[in-house]
């Protein structure tokens, strides 16, 4: 099993420890091995590592015991997908295509949807994000009209990861203009859009978007022409979605601050062992100083964020908005696992630089955690908005 370079309590109770313990036997054994296959080569997740997922419970965490899920937190989410992201960071994300979905879900929707994710049979894709709407979520002019009992939708969407394999896309579009110019956010719809898996439904096409990491799935831009989608697709209340995105961040973020330790760790561990194994001028790397000092200074942030994302876990568990906490986490754990992996490389030298050692793998994932789920700007303007004001 991984090695456990810290010895600070981490305060989980047994079950979480024993969770942790399954999620990190799991990644040693059944993702590392793949990820190291087919990430040099841009092969696709295997349909049969999501199936051992499902078969451990991972896709059913969050979701109710009544409909065959775990019922667990956030707190234990996270820890999972720390785990996962210390093998394969899309593996990791991929773990947020079941687990549920954001909004006020029928008991029917409920019903018909959640014992399929737990399963694994349903596992989605977000269309949220357009040209002119990254960071400004409420810019989204994508429509969707009412046509008899069923929604049309006319526009265009970008960065939709997994929108092929996927078994639905929960896509966001404009129903109204908002009453108000200063509340864009208005009138702005979800929809579970059903699709089979491995194509696109009638009225969407793609193109591959040409990603440098998160590597695994593709990554595309969509094209919404005169779509349909039931009436019963709604998800929610109409024109409310963008409460529902907002709400839904808090764990969007820790999820994210979950994946960058997950990486950091991975930087951490392979530098070590890379470092007791590697020669120079005839001395093993661990003896001199200054590696040394780096990675006591990895082992530090990484325990650091991720008591933070701990905290911050239990306040969204107790019910609580955990907005500023989410965002300071996010920005600090991102920030850092673009920082360790850089280091982790740096020690491996030339070796590093190559596809033959995974540490390029993780520092080309660490810095997308800098950009999606709100960038660290975007962090970095709420944290301040909220100890100066707007």
């Amino acid at each position: 099993m991984f090695e456990e370079l810290t010895a600070i309590p981490s305060a989980l109770t047994d079950d979480q420890q024993a969770l942790r313990n399954l999620a990190r036997e799991f990644t040693e054994k059944e993702v590392l091995p793949v990820a190291n296959e087919l990430d040099p080569s841009g092969g696709q997740i295997p349909l049969e590592l999501r199936e051992k997922m499902a078969e451990v419970g991972f896709f059913g965490l969050r979701i109710p015991e009544e409909y065959g899920g775990l019922g667990l937190g956030a707190t234990e989410y996270c820890i999972v997908a720390e785990e996962l992201a210390r093998g394969w960071m899309s593996v990791a994300s991929i773990l947020a295509r079941g687990n549920g979905m954001m909004g006020s879900l029928s008991d029917e929707q409920k019903a018909r949807w959640y014992p399929r994710m737990v399963r694994g049979e349903l596992l989605g894709a977000t269309a949220i994000s357009e040209p002119e709407a990254g960071s400004d979520v409420a810019n989204i002019s994508c429509r969707a009209v009412r046509s008899g009992d069923d929604w049309v939708i006319t526009g265009t969407k970008m960065w939709c990861t997994f929108a092929d394999g996927a078994d639905y896309i929960t896509v966001f579009a404009r129903t109204a203009e908002p009453s108000d110019p200063a509340k864009r956010h208005q009138g702005v719809s979800a929809f579970l859009f059903e699709k089979e898996r491995g194509s696109f439904p009638d009225g969407v096409s793609g193109n591959r978007v040409r990603k440098i990491g998160y590597r695994g799935w593709d990554t595309w831009e969509l094209s919404f022409d005169n779509a349909r989608v039931p009436g019963d697709a709604l998800i929610g209340a109409e024109g409310v979605a963008f409460k529902y995105a907002m709400q839904g961040l808090d764990l969007a973020r820790a999820h994210t601050a979950a994946r960058s330790i997950g990486l950091a760790r991975a930087a951490l561990e392979d530098s070590k062992k890379y470092m007791g194994e590697r020669q120079v001028f005839g001395e093993p790397l661990n003896s001199f100083q200054y590696l040394r000092f780096k990675l006591a200074e990895m082992a530090t942030e990484i325990e650091a964020a991720r008591q933070l994302m701990y905290s911050v876990c239990r306040q969204i568990d107790a019910g609580q908005r955990a907005s500023l906490g989410a965002s300071m986490v996010k920005l600090f754990a991102s920030e850092m696992a673009e920082r360790a992996t850089s280091y982790g490389l740096q020690i491996h030298g030339g070796a590093g630089y190559t596809t033959d050692f995974a540490l390029e793998r993780h520092w080309r994932d660490a810095r997308l955690t800098k950009i999606f789920e709100g960038t660290s700007e975007i962090q970095m303007r709420i944290i301040s908005d909220q100890i100066l004001g707007r």
